[in-house]
């Protein structure tokens, strides 16, 4: 069963026209966080690597392809959670960093801290290091344009969120059974300045625990931190249920409860894995036993071996 790695590109309404590059995008991310796996790296090795994939793709709400804040700007949210210690790192208002996920593990590596927040989040970046990108080159013209369009009067942000893909995530089991969990996210469309959403949010915007498993979310996360999704997920985890039973159950809930539409990709330590959502579609993918499953609809699940060029 071990080693796997799942990751989500987002859940919502995509486009027909970006589908596809959706579902590439995610393949080919899960392909780069195998391969860490495969070559001995431990599952948050591998979840850092998928993401920053995932965040270097314009097609993806988060690092280049991230949606913009109501003055037209960019602020990134990041987490990353290491099942076998707990020890987490999160990063939230980051500007000008291509890849806030690996920020996210310098706090959790470099720092007694669980989260940095704006400004101390871009000074931390500089003392580790880490350059600064002009904030241009995480604009593309599709989020440019979506942002021109909910400034319009009556224009309703979280419902046209859905069409831009969405927050990404991914977990992973290595091959000790070790589970680990990190997400990323420009956040929703047209967000007041200074908005913080679920992603760096232990418990809600991903959780990792090798007692129990991992998980990472997308969806409205308003909705998603009322419920703490990912906690919950884990919690009926931790009554017995299957990855797939518990992720179903919290989605649930939290439609039910606070009347939201999300996603969760999760594993437990055996490698077992589900990639559910509630919402019109999630561009998901995992990896086991050489082979790559991945699906955009409700019901889907195609096949094709690891070494199959997409």
């Amino acid at each position: 069963m071990l080693p796997v790695v799942v990751v989500h590109g987002g859940a919502g309404h995509i486009p027909k026209e970006r589908s596809e590059t959706s579902t590439t995008g995610v393949c080919s991310a899960v392909r780069a966080g195998y391969a860490v796996l495969q070559g001995g790296g431990s599952s948050m090795d591998a979840v850092v690597e998928a993401v920053t994939q995932l965040e270097n793709n314009p097609s993806f709400n988060a690092g280049c392809g991230s949606v913009l804040n109501i003055k037209g700007e960019v602020e990134m949210d990041a987490m990353v959670m290491d099942g076998k210690t707990l020890a987490s790192g999160a990063v939230s208002i980051v500007r000008n960093i291509a890849n806030p996920i690996q920020l996210a593990r310098l706090v959790m590596d470099k720092t007694s801290h669980v989260c940095l927040a704006g400004e101390g989040a871009n000074q931390f970046a500089r003392s580790m290091g880490v350059p600064e990108v002009p904030l241009e080159s995480l604009i593309t013209d599709y989020s440019r344009m979506r942002w021109k369009k909910n400034l319009v009067p009556g224009a309703n942000p979280v419902e046209c969120q859905m069409g831009k893909m969405g927050t990404v995530g991914a977990v992973a089991v290595d091959i000790e059974g070790n589970v680990a969990s990190a997400t990323s996210t420009g956040g929703i469309l047209n967000k007041m300045e200074g908005r913080v959403g679920d992603t760096p949010v232990i418990g809600s915007g991903g959780y990792a625990d090798n007692e129990i498993g991992a998980v990472s979310t997308t969806g409205h996360g308003e909705a998603i931190m009322k419920i703490t999704l990912a906690r919950l997920i884990l919690f009926h985890m931790e009554q017995g249920q299957s990855v797939e039973a518990a992720s179903d159950l919290g989605l649930a809930y939290m439609k039910s409860r606070v009347d939201g539409l999300g996603g969760v990709v999760t594993v437990d330590p055996h490698g077992h894995w589900a990639a559910r959502f509630s919402s019109l579609q999630m561009s998901w993918a995992a990896a086991q036993k050489n082979t790559i499953h991945y699906g955009l609809y409700t019901g889907e699940h195609f096949t094709q071996s690891i070494v199959e060029p997409r």
